[in-house]
């Protein structure tokens, strides 16, 4: 594997730097890569208009619908130069969910209603797939749709909805049909969050922030014109959403940077005045993550050289969500133990919120909390590993 840029790679890099150096004071003050409990919709959407206007917001479309038209590696080396510089993310349900779907299997209508407006940043989508007894086995769902004329009546609840709150639609897996196998039954519908009938309650998680929240539908009518593809042909398009999802979760470029910090704060903590990075048994642990995040940073590599063939990401999207994201964990963890009891009283619900410490403590153990939730979202751990089982062992 040739692991060297090209002189025009190089130089895409220095556009990045150059276009994040100019765009970074322009965010709110004290927006960075950490997620926030605070951060308001303007907040989360200012970075995707700087984006926008760059002309660089949605790198994983076709340049006909507003694409960059740039390729893997710059695609990756753009990842790299943001985490570095602590930039924040791009929300990824309409730009990286939805909108593959609707310009993959949508019509024209759809491709011209929608993708502008999700490109843009005027419409905020959320995800309608998890329900209360259907988050693994997804297909397990009760969401009940049922036809009448040019229009779905929609009743049932769907649960962990990620900012909900702010969103002006929701793509929506629905039941169609109750007599054939679970699969077959399933159709993909794209909602307006302002139909009547709509009800979107919040969901306050360990860390006391108000991200997830409960939507429940209540004879919702939806136009059948929203149905995107064929009705009960939803678990395909699912199944297409859900493979970017795993493969846009490993967060690589990300968790190199959390590394580093996490190194720099083990210099900084001391144990009987000996910085707590010298300590043999914390090393290890650091090594040890060092290590596996480079063998998973390689693996991405691997599955990108292969999409620049033409190969699409499929059950290997399972592989690298699963190390991505339990070493997500384990960074996040090392994090609060390096840190040790001043990690806590700093957050929501653990003391008067006045800070003490160093200012790295703050919001750690909350970043830890909320962290554990990405080994359940996109697809459990436990159900890729069957995926990986079936599909790429044939066990």
């Amino acid at each position: 594997m040739d692991l060297s840029f090209s002189p025009a790679e190089e130089a895409f890099r220095q556009e990045v730097r150059a276009f994040i150096a100019e765009a970074k004071p322009k965010l709110p003050k004290g927006l960075g890569a950490a997620e926030s409990a605070d951060r308001s919709k303007e907040d989360y959407l200012a970075w995707h208009k700087l984006l926008y206007k760059k002309g660089w917001v949605a790198p994983l479309w076709p340049k006909e619908y507003g694409g960059t038209g740039w390729n893997v590696t710059q695609r990756y080396i753009f990842n790299e130069e943001t985490a570095n510089a602590e930039m924040p993310t791009t929300l990824p349900f309409g730009l990286s969910m939805v909108a593959p779907v609707i310009f993959t299997f949508g019509n024209d209508e759809q491709k011209k209603k929608f993708l502008p407006r999700i490109l843009s940043g005027e419409d905020w989508w959320c995800q309608g797939y998890s329900e209360p007894g259907s988050g693994s086995d997804l297909a397990s769902l009760r969401t009940k749709a049922v036809r009448e004329g040019d229009h779905y009546i929609v009743n049932g609840q769907k649960t962990w909805t990620t900012l909900a709150q702010f969103a002006d639609w929701i793509f929506c897996l629905v039941r169609t049909d109750a007599n054939v196998k679970q699969q077959e039954g399933i159709t993909f519908l794209l909602i307006d969050m302002k139909t009547p009938g709509i009800t979107v309650k919040p969901i306050i998680v360990l860390d006391g922030a108000h991200e997830v929240n409960e939507v429940f539908f209540d004879n919702v009518k939806v136009p059948v014109e929203n149905r995107v593809g064929e009705e009960n042909k939803g678990w395909t398009y699912a199944k297409f959403l859900l493979v970017n999802e795993r493969s846009g979760i490993a967060g690589v470029a990300r968790s190199k940077k959390a590394v580093q910090r996490l190194k720099e704060i083990g210099e900084a903590e001391t144990i009987d005045g000996t910085p707590l990075i010298d300590d043999p048994d914390f090393a290890r642990k650091v090594a040890d993550l060092e290590i596996d995040l480079a063998a998973l940073e390689f693996t991405e590599l691997r599955t990108l050289a292969a999409e620049s063939k033409g190969h699409m990401a499929g059950p290997e999207s399972s592989i690298l969500k699963i190390r991505g994201t339990e070493i997500q964990q384990r960074i996040t963890e090392l994090t609060v133990e390096a840190i040790g009891y001043y990690a806590y009283p700093n957050e929501r619900g653990f003391g008067d919120n006045a800070a003490v410490g160093p200012d790295y403590a703050i919001g750690a153990a909350g970043h830890y909390f909320n962290m554990r939730k990405t080994s359940i979202y996109g697809g459990s751990n436990e159900i890729q590993r069957n995926i990986i089982a079936k599909a790429v062992l044939g066990l």
